[in-house]
């Protein structure tokens, strides 16, 4: 969400040393993973706020990405594209869609999960990854034909 590796990391930074300070307070050492997204969600928007910026159009550069596997450059090089047009899409979307698919796709949440960390109800989290899910596919398919 933020497209900045410097500022993720930083976010990570204060949300583990949040875990550490309040790792006795945590009630259900169940919900252990929603209680990380839930912080780092609000460190994001916290940032947000103090910047008074609603999108960084940085692109995040991952030195993983540019790594050379001799036996399939061509696949690399067509799934690089791929992840580039997917966050394209991803930037377009409203930001209530891309949170979920973010949280799902990439965060593993369940339904569940996702619902108590934002506070919607979960047919709505179910209503909306639907929604992005078909949009991504429609604007990919025309755009990978």
């Amino acid at each position: 969400m933020l497209n900045d590796k410097i500022l993720c990391e930083d976010v990570v930074q204060t949300v583990f040393l949040k875990f550490y300070e309040n790792v006795d307070f945590i009630r259900d050492k169940e919900s252990t993973k929603s209680w990380l997204f839930t912080t780092a969600r609000n460190e994001v928007f916290s940032i947000y706020r103090k910047k008074k910026v609603r999108k960084i159009v940085h692109p995040v550069e991952d030195e993983e990405e540019f790594r050379v596997n001799e036996n399939s450059i061509t696949e690399d090089y067509e799934m690089k594209e791929i992840k580039e047009l997917l966050q394209i899409e991803l930037d377009d979307l409203p930001d209530e869609q891309r949170e979920i698919y973010l949280l799902k796709e990439y965060g593993q949440l369940s339904y569940k999960e996702i619902s108590d960390t934002l506070g919607i109800d979960e047919g709505l989290v179910k209503s909306r990854l639907y929604k992005t899910r078909q949009k991504l596919i429609n604007r990919l398919s025309k755009v990978l034909k």
